[in-house]
């Protein structure tokens, strides 16, 4: 895992855009993947701990997909 920041977030849509060292141009993430109780959301500039993975092919103009999202308290 990685600590990232979360650039965008579209809660009509489910997803968003994280940044990271790691993931340079951004990581693509899905509510499904944010691992928390109640309606899963997020907020631009959050921090977050993130587990991703470079399938091989863009996944909606990202190299990137999140298979983790854990919201971060500090």
């Amino acid at each position: 895992m990685v600590i990232a920041t979360v650039r965008e977030w579209h809660d009509e849509e489910g997803w968003g855009v994280l940044d990271s060292p790691e993931t340079p141009g951004g990581c693509w993430g899905h509510y499904s993947h944010i691992e928390m109780g109640g309606f899963h959301t997020l907020s631009p500039k959050q921090r977050v701990d993130l587990r991703w993975e470079a399938p091989g092919f863009q996944q909606d103009g990202y190299d990137y997909r999140a298979l983790s999202i854990v919201p971060r308290s500090d």
